[in-house]
């Protein structure tokens, strides 16, 4: 009968230092609900990128990417909620950046010089979407040996 006591108090300190270890996670990993104002940005490539996925700047992060859908035009529109202290100036560029060579992806703004800011619900205009691993691959190798090292073109016999 002890035995079951020494267990039972056991397994509930086992179950409370589980959920507290959940919700330490939970909230220092920001995955509540996003706090913050929303803006939308069209690309016209998303290759990789996720929702949940980090919105940066200058290498801080600074917002969550919230959702993505396609427009009547077949773009991209990706919904960002940045973080309230972090004002946008109206010619924001934005693009899609590798976090790595195994394909995480995540959206980096630069501000521009303009003294008008994105307000909630704003359009980001200027943008450039994802670039293919594939495709910058096949840039620097080019099948038939088109270039030499450096990139210069290889003398013709």
């Amino acid at each position: 009968m002890a035995r079951n006591i020494v267990e039972t108090i056991v397994g509930a300190i086992v179950l409370c230092v589980a959920i507290g270890f959940g919700v330490y996670a939970f909230t220092a990993t920001e995955a509540s609900a996003p706090k913050g104002y929303e803006v939308l940005a069209r690309f016209s490539r998303i290759d990789g990128l996720k929702r949940g996925a980090d919105v940066t700047m200058a290498g801080i992060k600074v917002g969550t990417v919230t959702g993505m859908e396609l427009d009547k035009n077949y773009y991209a529109v990706v919904r960002m909620s940045i973080r309230n202290q972090t004002k946008l100036t109206s010619d924001t560029f934005a693009k899609i950046i590798s976090e790595s060579l195994l394909g995480g992806m995540s959206v980096t703004l630069e501000i521009g010089n303009s003294d008008q800011f994105l307000g909630p619900g704003s359009m980001i205009t200027k943008t450039q979407g994802a670039v293919p691993f594939t495709e910058l691959l096949s840039v620097l190798v080019q099948p038939g040996g088109t270039s030499g090292p450096g990139g210069e073109p290889k003398e013709k016999k």
